[in-house]
């Protein structure tokens, strides 16, 4: 069973965690939903809190096969804890999937992994990203998998499980859930 670790910093955006959160363990992948912070109750830009599975210091440096990063105002705490950068770092020297939406994909950006590279992001980032696609939904280029934000949440969610499953296993949920 496929694997994917979330790191969730306080300020994240909810749909686009929850979502493809959700669309992944109905696809039968294994998710983790890790705290950036101390504690496991994680509150969400909207004012909703989630419960982590456990913290980022509690996984220290297990390898995951996909890492996923959410967006909102809480990237920049991503950004700011050097553990993430070595986390993204270590599952990008593994070739591991590494997937970012909305402002999320700066923290890749941040860790040098975007040069020379197609991806998309939310357009309140693009002053940072040059080279962002702004008209594309959801980018992949390798293992390298980035979307633009809260309305392209489910599109994305079934994306990576097309890359970690199958696109037929893709296709099943989406029917399931009127995707």
């Amino acid at each position: 069973m496929p694997t994917v670790l979330v790191i969730l910093p306080e300020g994240f955006e909810e749909l686009e965690a929850v979502a493809p959160i959700d669309v992944l363990r109905r696809a039968g992948v294994e998710v983790t939903v890790a705290a950036l912070g101390d504690n496991l109750a994680v509150r969400g830009r909207n004012a909703m809190t989630l419960l982590a599975d456990t913290t980022l210091a509690a996984v220290g440096t297990r390898l995951f096969d996909l890492l996923f990063l959410p967006g909102g105002p809480g990237v920049k705490l991503l950004r700011a804890d050097p553990r993430v950068r070595t986390t993204v770092l270590a599952h990008q020297s593994e070739d591991r999937w590494l997937a970012a939406i909305c402002a999320a994909p700066t923290v890749l950006h941040d860790a040098g992994l975007l040069t020379g590279r197609r991806y998309t992001a939310h357009f309140s980032v693009a002053d940072e990203l040059p080279s962002i696609l702004t008209a594309e939904r959801t980018v992949a280029d390798g293992r390298l998998l980035t979307s633009r934000g809260a309305g392209t949440a489910t599109d994305f969610g079934l994306l990576l499980v097309e890359k970690l499953t199958s696109p037929e296993k893709s296709r099943e949920v989406a029917q399931s859930i009127c995707a």
